[in-house]
């Protein structure tokens, strides 16, 4: 499940325009609302992360932020895109900065200049205040209708856009992966070569663009270095400074050879042509990943130098704590596959109850999917940050499940790990606690598994201290709890302490308009992405009753696959005990189509005996083919089969085929009544 945010703009351009930016970078980790107060607020906002698109919004937005939300005030940078208007303006030139408010416009300007766009001269300008009459250039982030109608010459720079060291917060805060911010960090290098190409051609070129990077790579998390096409070193920032021990006044406007001195790296650095892939190095004793990125017109290159020991050691750190927190949910709604209207009305619910902190109790046949669903109630829940563990209470015997679940103190039975252990539920602390089969505890374990929901602390076996937890409990199981509690096998009071709410899975056979959805994901996942089954063998397994449910048809479909020849999947690599088995998919004259197949059929065979002609699947399936139930030997195969069971028809081999009985001749007759029935 991905992780939210929602942005907060004043207007609904900036909203559009921010929200693209924040789509194009997080886009495939995090899932992303925007609203703006020119055109509609949210009621209210809670347990969210919320973007501001500037503190000037603060006043108009705060009303609809709730508890729990984490603010997140965006710095705004210029759009790089179209940086190269300002330049082609001569040096010393007076323009008219206009924005909606003045602090917006103080802003910006001090943004230009702090970037290095500091070669013309610029006047504040918003609503309300006048201007000198003599400029007749205007700049404007946006807002182009602001811009006085004397003004001849008009620059629209675009939307402001979020800054890098913003974007680097929102990944850091959202915790995603780093490789998130190697590419927004490669993402704003990329852009510093576009804009380098755009302002080629400009005379203070060199000395601008040198400029221009260096207030921008000094923010960046990679260590960066620019050559000049005499391979003199124009860029080192001070991220490159750290990772290799240069000074960089010792490597600024020197030769790169005279810098570092390993030849695969200076071949890779200087070389003219080849592949732009990242290449691992030895710098200074430091391990390294360099990514050249020539820029051909101008015969520059743009190297970035990535710390690959500090990446290791971060990936090792994010490991060690997810192991610490213990497992993590694998399975989301979207995993939960389904079209039918009963499935769907039980993920709505099962999302609904994911909102709240209280126990639930999911009761379901064996094979329904109870584990799935706990899942992904925990990946929508404001605890899907936390961990999950899962536990089936009829895989351990009580002894064992009994620390499994509460943990125990050093010494306290032979074989205790010494300094104790923690059970699951201090190891999900903050989280949530998955407890399969629920039904199959002892009544001693009940005991203590009220005491936790009651108390919300835990003891140690052999403990002397009551440790508080905060989790979440989703139990589950397949048994009839109420009629245990009336034979004396569970704790009524527990039950209704895990019963705060509860869900009940349908099984399979409620929602048979499923199984084709789900057979063709159970054959893509499988050895055999590629096969095809037959209409028949889905009429097939549509209509057996699937005791297993979801299991079960998996198991038979895996069955099937491995059975099959080739890449075609029909009703004969059924298992032989559900080929014997009645189904309402191609068993019983049930329904008024069916009862004119079987009637045609009949008279089809009849027509044939009497005529002294072999009645075989071929020759019955080309006169059904002319009929309004066109069916293939396959289905003719079934249905023959069908009818002989009945003793309407004699199936042979050889050249008689199917022969008619008496039976099937009275059957025939009660043609006149418009009823076909045996």
């Amino acid at each position: 499940m991905k992780k939210q945010v929602i942005l907060l703009a004043g207007t609904r351009e900036t909203r559009l325009a921010l929200h693209d930016q924040l789509e194009s970078i997080l886009g495939n980790y995090v899932s992303i609302m925007s609203h703006s107060s020119e055109e509609a607020l949210p009621e209210r906002i809670s347990e969210k992360i919320v973007i501001y698109s500037s503190y000037l919004i603060e006043e108009e937005v705060k009303h609809v932020i709730g508890e729990g939300c984490e603010v997140i005030i965006a710095n705004r940078t210029i759009n790089h895109q179209y940086i190269d208007r300002l330049f082609s303006l001569p040096a010393g030139t007076n323009v008219l900065y206009v924005n909606d408010f003045p602090e917006s416009v103080n802003d910006s300007i001090h943004t230009l200049k702090a970037l290095g766009i500091d070669h013309l001269h610029y006047h504040p300008f918003f609503p309300g205040i006048k201007y000198p009459q003599t400029i007749d250039i205007a700049v404007t982030p946006g807002e182009m209708e602001l811009i006085p109608d004397s003004i001849t010459t008009k620059i629209n720079l675009g939307v402001r856009l979020i800054d890098i060291h913003t974007i680097m917060k929102i990944v850091d805060r959202l915790d995603l992966p780093e490789a998130l911010g190697i590419q927004v960090a490669d993402r704003y290098t990329r852009r510093i070569i576009e804009l380098s190409q755009k302002l080629s051609f400009l005379k203070e070129e060199a000395v601008k663009l040198n400029q221009y990077l260096k207030h921008v790579v000094d923010g960046v998390n990679d260590g960066i270095m620019a050559l000049d096409s005499t391979g003199s070193i124009t860029v080192f920032n001070d991220v490159l400074e750290k990772i290799t021990g240069i000074p960089k006044e010792r490597a600024l406007n020197r030769k790169v050879n005279e810098v570092f001195h390993n030849p695969e790296l200076l071949h890779f650095l200087l070389k003219e042509a080849g592949e732009e892939v990242p290449y691992p190095f030895l710098v200074r004793k430091t391990n390294v990943m360099v990514h050249r990125m020539p820029i051909h017109q101008e015969k520059t290159v743009v190297a970035t130098f990535k710390n690959m020991d500090e990446t290791i050691e971060m990936e090792k750190a994010v490991r060690l704590e997810l192991q610490k927190k213990g497992y993590i949910a694998k399975h989301t709604f979207e995993n939960i596959l389904g079209k039918s209207k009963t499935i769907k009305e039980t993920k709505k619910i099962a999302r609904k109850l994911a909102r709240t902190h209280l126990p639930i109790l999911i009761q379901g046949e064996s094979g329904t999917g109870k584990e799935l669903f706990a899942s992904a109630i925990h990946m929508v829940s404001s605890r899907r940050d936390a961990p999950y563990l899962a536990i089936n209470c009829n895989a351990l015997p009580e002894d064992l499940l009994e620390s499994e679940l509460f943990g125990y103190e050093e010494g306290s039975f032979t074989g205790a790990r010494k300094g104790g252990k923690k059970g699951v539920f201090e190891q999900a602390d903050g989280g949530t606690l998955f407890l399969d089969e629920i039904g199959d505890i002892s009544m001693k374990l009940q005991a203590r598994l009220l005491r936790v929901l009651q108390e919300q602390e835990i003891r140690r076996i052999g403990g002397t201290r009551n440790i508080p937890v905060d989790v979440r409990i989703i139990a589950a199981t397949n048994k009839n709890l109420k009629e245990m509690i009336e034979k004396g096998e569970f704790r009524e009071d527990l039950y209704h302490r895990l019963k705060v709410l509860s869900l009940s899975l349908p099984p399979l056979r409620e929602r048979k308009e499923d199984i084709p959805l789900l057979v063709q994901h159970f054959i893509y996942e499988s050895h055999k992405p590629k096969a095809q089954i037959e209409r028949d063998a889905i009429l097939k397994l549509t209509g057996l009753e699937w005791k297993g449910n979801i299991r079960e048809l998996k198991n038979t479909l895996l069955y099937m696959l491995a059975v099959s020849e080739g890449d075609i999947i029909s009703t004969e690599d059924l298992p032989v005990d559900q080929q014997e088995k009645s189904t309402t998919g191609e068993t019983g004259l049930t329904g008024y189509k069916k009862a004119e197949e079987y009637k045609t059929l009949l008279q089809f065979i009849k027509e044939l005996n009497s005529a002294g002609k072999s009645a075989g699947r071929p020759q019955l399936s080309l006169m059904m083919s002319y009929t309004s139930s066109p069916l293939t030997q396959q289905q003719i195969r079934l249905r023959l089969k069908e009818l002989e069971q009945q003793g309407l028809v004699t199936v042979r081999r050889g050249r008689s085929g199917t022969m008619i009985t008496q039976k099937g001749m009275e059957a025939l007759e009660q043609q006149h009544h418009n009823t076909f029935s045996i």
